[in-house]
């Protein structure tokens, strides 16, 4: 398939003619960030009389809803047709274009699993105060069909948010510095660049290394960049030529992150290694005897030499009698039991000491 396939290049093109050469179902994940048609009417000025490089290009203009969905359910239409059956898509847009975005991957069979909301820290004000500040945009993520199954890296994902589960509202800054390509007159390239950060999150959370990424409106090369960078394969198109030869020129300074069995395990494996309770109690980090309590309803516990605890007249998993004491379905157990350290004399979750474990005595 690989050779069908213009695998690891920028196709300097219209998306629409290019996407029908692409065979069906090849590409793992889509990410597209389309023409937002933000029916832009005069020009903007900020309050010391400086005029602001708004988004006026040529490219995001339409002249009508009409004609914005028809060119919308064209490229969607070729983009699931070229999708593998259980990849995924990811969609940018601001409040001007999203919701008829959202609504015609609704008709033709998309199936919405999540709407990011994009924080810009550094978002323009609105200098003539007639409307909020603009500084959010929207991605949806859908996969192909109702039921498709996707691939999505959970664990991986909590690093985004200090270890816990990664939510949908996004705080990254807008494009700047450094990172924001320059054209010979200084000033930035294109008026939409997406920032890396924003990449990194998407192609870690739905592909895997070795799959094919494809973005339909490539822009200045962010997608193609962080895919090669994560050891994934891209499919870039992009219509302007000057955007495709700085892309293809930003992509050749990247190399793909280290192919060190140790350095892949830590930075794309879908779950921490799995520790048993009774690991703990081998490695001295518990001891049998040693009192736990529950954080609600605060309840003691005993553990005991088989890795299970005793309370009340029960015995059970951390999980088991967790969920019994507490009166519900399931229960994780490493979170709600609790241990007291010796030296500050505080409570803290036994997950804890897993997470020690882990750094402590293993790769």
């Amino acid at each position: 398939m690989d050779k069908q396939l213009p695998i690891n290049e920028i196709i300097n093109a219209d998306t629409l003619e290019y996407l029908p050469t692409i065979p069906e179902n090849c590409v793992d994940l889509v990410f597209a960030d389309p023409p937002y048609n933000l029916q832009l009417k005069q020009d903007l000025w900020r309050p010391n009389q400086t005029q602001v490089d708004a988004v006026d290009d040529a490219w995001d203009q339409f002249d009508s809803f009409a004609d914005y969905d028809d060119f919308t359910h064209k490229w969607l239409t070729e983009v699931r047709r070229v999708m593998k059956t259980d990849s995924s898509i990811w969609v940018s847009g601001t409040y001007h274009n999203i919701f008829r975005v959202g609504t015609i991957m609704q008709d033709l069979g998309f199936w919405v699993l999540n709407t990011v909301t994009w924080f810009k820290t550094n978002a323009m004000p609105n200098f003539r105060g007639t409307r909020l500040k603009n500084d959010v945009e929207f991605i949806i993520w859908a996969k192909r069909s109702e039921k498709s199954r996707y691939t999505f890296h959970h664990h991986q994902m909590k690093q985004f948010n200090n270890g816990k589960q990664l939510g949908s509202v996004w705080t990254i800054p807008a494009c700047g510095g450094a990172e924001r390509l320059k054209g010979t007159d200084g000033k930035k390239l294109h008026s939409t660049q997406k920032p890396e950060k924003l990449l990194k999150r998407i192609i870690m959370a739905s592909s895997n290394p070795k799959d094919i990424v494809l973005d339909p409106f490539s822009g200045t090369g962010t997608t193609a960049t962080i895919a090669k960078r994560l050891r994934r394969k891209y499919i870039g198109i992009e219509r302007n030529s000057m955007y495709a030869q700085a892309s293809r020129d930003r992509i050749a300074q990247i190399s793909p992150m280290s192919n060190n069995a140790t350095v892949i395990k830590q930075a794309l494996s879908d779950k921490p290694k799995r520790i048993a309770f009774k690991t703990l109690l081998k490695h001295a980090l518990l001891e049998v005897g040693q009192g736990l309590v529950l954080d609600e309803p605060e309840t003691n516990a005993t553990i005991l030499a088989n890795g299970k605890l005793q309370s009340n007249g029960y015995i059970g998993s951390i999980h088991q009698l967790g969920a019994k004491l507490k009166g519900t379905p399931s229960c994780n157990g490493w979170v709600h039991w609790h241990y007291e350290d010796e030296q500050t004399g505080k409570r803290y979750p036994i997950d804890n000491l897993r997470k020690q474990f882990r750094a402590e005595f293993t790769d």
